[in-house]
C-alpha cells in the first residue's frame, strides 16, 4: 500500500497551547493525526523560523498520540504570510524542489492551518498539480462531542470544474508555450496555436500523439520538451524513450522493442527488457513510425490498448503503463491504402494529430531561431558569437527569399550557424563569411540533374547503358531502382511500386511483377542490394 503522507503549515493560533490543559484543545496539526480511519505515515510540518518553538512542541505531541507518524519540520521564509506574492513564491520554490514519489507515496495538503492567503496558494498550487496530492480539510468537534478529535474531509480536485479559475493564470500558461517552444519567441500565427493546443493536450491528456512533418522540422525536440513539461508537473515517473524506427529491421525491431528472453534466438546470451518496458511509467517516442513492419505493428497496437505484451521467446506477458509520441514524415493514410501501414494502429494513434511545418513555410520564424541557433553554440562552445549589422541583413534575406529552400529545415539552420560562427573572424559573423554560406546552401540545394539521377543505373548496367535504353524507360527504371534500394525486401517493394493496380487484382503477387520487370533489364534483388 502506498504511504500517506500530509503537508500542513503549522498554525500558530490554533495549533498553540500550554501545558496539560493544550489536550483540552483542539488542534487541528496535532488532530489529523488521531484519527484511527486515516493512517498518516508522514507529516511534512512547515513552519517561519519565528514559530520553531512550537513546531517542536507539536512534533513531540504527535509522537505521543500517533507514534508510527513520522514529522518532518520544513522551515520555509513567508516573512509575511499576508503577502500573496511573497507566500505563493515560497510554497511553489518549495514544491518545485520536493521530490515526490507518487508511486509509493499518496499526498494530502491540509488547508485548514495558516492564514486565508497561505490557503488560497496551497489551494492553487495543488490545482495546477505542482503539488500532486488531495485537499485535506480538518474541522473542530461540536460542543457536545468534548473528547472528539473533530472530522476531516479528503478533496479530490475534479480540474475540469475549475476552468474559470485556471483561465485566470494565463502567465502559467505562457510559461507552458514557451517552455514547448525552447523559449523561442516564434511570430507564424498557426504554428502558435498548434503550440498552444498541444501544451492543453500534453498537461490534460496521456492519450497517445501523432506529429506529422518533413524530416528537420522538429518532431523529436517538440516530443523531449512535451515530456519535460509532464515531468516538471509531477505527471510522470518514467523516462523518455527514443528510438528512430527506420533503424529497426527484422528479428532485432521485435526485441528492441519487446525484449526477449535468453536463448530466445541465437546470439540471445541473456534477457533483454527492451523500449517499451523501459519507458514504462514515462514516455516512448517512435519516430520515423512509417518505417515499422506491420508484425511490430500488431503487437505495439496490443500493448497500447491492454498495456501488455509478449517478448520475443517468453511465455509469460510482460506489463508497461507508458505514453505513446510519434513523428512520422509520411502520410500514414496512403502508407494504410497502399498495405503498408496498419489501418486499426492509425485509428489508435490519431486522437492528437499535429503536422509540423517545414522551415520553407515558417520564414516569419527564420529570424528568432536564428537567434536561438547562436544561443546554443554559445552554451556548447563557450564563446559568443554575433553577425555584424551588414552580414545579418544579408542572411536574413537570402534566408527569407525563394532562394531560401530550406529541405533539411532546421537542421539545415543549424548547420548553417554552425559553421558561419566558427568561421567568425574575432566572433562576428561578416558579409564575406555569410556569402560563402549562401554559395555553399545554394550549391547543397540545387535540384539533381537527369544524369545524377540514373547514377545507380550508371553500376548497375554500365556507363553506355543509355546508348541501348530510351530516356523514359531510364526515368522509370531509375525510380523502380532508388524503391528497391529503400525497401527492406522484394516483396515491400513491390506493394510500393504497384499499391494502385494490386487493388485491382484477385491475386496478387507483387514480388513476382517486380522480378520480371527486372529481367527485362538482366537485373536480380541482389544485382541491386548487394551492398
Amino acid at each position: 500500500m502506498q504511504k500517506q503522507v500530509v503537508f500542513g503549515l503549522l498554525g500558530p493560533t490554533l495549533d498553540q497551547g500550554k501545558g496539560p490543559s493544550r489536550w483540552e484543545r483542539w488542534r487541528p496539526t496535532v488532530a489529523i493525526c488521531q484519527h484511527e480511519d486515516f493512517l498518516v505515515d508522514r507529516f511534512e510540518l512547515l513552519y517561519q523560523e519565528r514559530y520553531t518553538a512550537l513546531a517542536e512542541k507539536i512534533k513531540g505531541d504527535i509522537a505521543l498520540v500517533s507514534p508510527e507518524t513520522e514529522v518532518r519540520l520544513r522551515q520555509i521564509a513567508m516573512e509575511d504570510p499576508w503577502d500573496f506574492e511573497d507566500v505563493y513564491g515560497d510554497l511553489h520554490d518549495f514544491a518545485q524542489n520536493y521530490s515526490f514519489n507518487t508511486n509509493k507515496e499518496e499526498y494530502y495538503i491540509h488547508i485548514t492551518t495558516g492564514t486565508h492567503v497561505a490557503q488560497i496558494c496551497l489551494f492553487l498550487l495543488t490545482e495546477a498539480r505542482y503539488f500532486p496530492a488531495k485537499l485535506l480539510q480538518t474541522s473542530p468537534p461540536k460542543r457536545a462531542e468534548k473528547d472528539s478529535v473533530g472530522t476531516f474531509a479528503v478533496i479530490d480536485l475534479d480540474l475540469s470544474k475549475y476552468d474559470r479559475l485556471a483561465s485566470r493564470f494565463q502567465q502559467e500558461q505562457q510559461s507552458g508555450l514557451t517552455f514547448l517552444k525552447s523559449g523561442i519567441d516564434t511570430r507564424n500565427k498557426a504554428f502558435n496555436q498548434m503550440i498552444e493546443q498541444i501544451e492543453q493536450v500534453a498537461i490534460q491528456s496521456r492519450a497517445p500523439i501523432l506529429l506529422m512533418g518533413p524530416t528537420g522540422a522538429g518532431k523529436s525536440q517538440l516530443a523531449r520538451r512535451i515530456y519535460d513539461l509532464k515531468k516538471f508537473r509531477h505527471q510522470l515517473e518514467g523516462s523518455f524513450v527514443e528510438v528512430n524506427c527506420a533503424t529497426l529491421r527484422g528479428e532485432n525491431a521485435m526485441s528492441t522493442l519487446f525484449g526477449h528472453r535468453k536463448g530466445a534466438f541465437t546470439g540471445a546470451v541473456q534477457a533483454r527488457d527492451g523500449l517499451l518496458k523501459t519507458a514504462n511509467s514515462g514516455i516512448l517516442f517512435l519516430d520515423e513510425l512509417g518505417e515499422l513492419g506491420l508484425d511490430e505493428q500488431a503487437m505495439l497496437l496490443r500493448a497500447l490498448e491492454e498495456k501488455r505484451f509478449l517478448p520475443v521467446g517468453a511465455d509469460k506477458e510482460v506489463e508497461s503503463d507508458f505514453q505513446l509520441i510519434t513523428g512520422t514524415n509520411r502520410d500514414l493514410h496512403d502508407e494504410v491504402r497502399s498495405g503498408q501501414f496498419r489501418e486499426d494502429l492509425l485509428a489508435r494513434i490519431n486522437l492528437w494529430t499535429y503536422h509540423l511545418p517545414g522551415l520553407r513555410d515558417r520564414k516569419e520564424d527564420i529570424e528568432p531561431n536564428l537567434e536561438y541557433e547562436l544561443e546554443i553554440f554559445a552554451q556548447q562552445n563557450g564563446s559568443f558569437v554575433n553577425f555584424n549589422k551588414e552580414a545579418r541583413r544579408r542572411f536574413l534575406s537570402f534566408a527569407k527569399s525563394p532562394e531560401g529552400v530550406w529541405s533539411g529545415n532546421f537542421r539545415d539552420l543549424n548547420a548553417s550557424v554552425t559553421r558561419m560562427s566558427t568561421l567568425a573572424p574575432g566572433g562576428r559573423i561578416t558579409t564575406a563569411v555569410v556569402e560563402e554560406e549562401i554559395a555553399r546552401l545554394s550549391r547543397a540545394w540545387q535540384p539533381k540533374s537527369t544524369s545524377s539521377l540514373n547514377e545507380p543505373l550508371v553500376d548497375l548496367l554500365g556507363e553506355d547503358y543509355s546508348d541501348t535504353i530510351d530516356l523514359f524507360t531510364q526515368t522509370q527504371l531509375a525510380k523502380v531502382v532508388e524503391v528497391c534500394k529503400e525497401s527492406k525486401s522484394m516483396a515491400d517493394a513491390g506493394r510500393k511500386l504497384f499499391s494502385v493496380s494490386r487493388q485491382q487484382r484477385a491475386k496478387t503477387n507483387d514480388s513476382d511483377r517486380l522480378r520480371k520487370y527486372l529481367q527485362k533489364f538482366d537485373l536480380t534483388w541482389k544485382d541491386i542490394n548487394s551492398d
